[in-house]
């Protein structure tokens, strides 16, 4: 039988009590750890720890590997229902048409309604840094359109030759 590490089973149980409950909730007390583990094998069942923390430890009289299953059951249906924020950018230059910044305000708008947050990077290049009051007129312009929705994390400031916001929903 393939054991568990994180689990004490059987005759890896360390304590010298046990409170012991049955596969039906049944509450059998405390025992000796010898005769509960006796009793698990008289009913064909491991003897599991499930609350190392208690005082005495509690202990369920259980099969094992079905155990296991229905832990890993668990934890992939609470891995799938949790969805994590994720970060969508949209990079672009400084002389960036009025269409395709239109087209990109609206995709934000539906990463935002997501639940994701969205970063703009306006780059300079070249001697467009020397103007970079363009990048943070196309950052204002996508302030200005997603301020009904969204909420700026942090100000528009420039890192070398890009201009960086990232908008989270409000």
């Amino acid at each position: 039988m393939s054991y568990d590490k994180r689990y004490q089973i059987n005759e890896r149980i360390r304590s010298n009590e046990l409170r012991v409950i049955t596969k039906d909730g049944e509450n059998l007390g405390i025992l000796p750890t010898r005769d509960a583990i006796t009793e698990a094998k008289n009913r064909n069942l491991d003897l599991v720890v499930v609350s190392e923390g208690a005082t005495p430890p509690i202990a369920k009289i259980l099969d094992f590997n079905k155990f296991l299953y229905d832990e890993s059951k668990k934890a992939s249906a609470a891995k799938a229902k949790s969805k994590k924020s994720e970060l969508k950018e949209f990079k672009f230059g400084p002389h960036i048409g009025e269409g395709d910044i239109n087209t990109r305000i609206e995709r934000s708008r539906e990463f935002l309604l997501d639940g994701n947050r969205v970063r703009i990077t306006v780059q300079l290049r070249g001697r467009e840094k020397a103007f970079p009051e363009v990048g943070f007129e196309k950052i204002a312009k996508f302030t200005a359109a997603l301020s009904d929705i969204a909420k700026t994390e942090e100000n528009a400031k420039q890192i070398g030759g890009e201009i960086k916001t990232t908008f989270i929903k409000k």
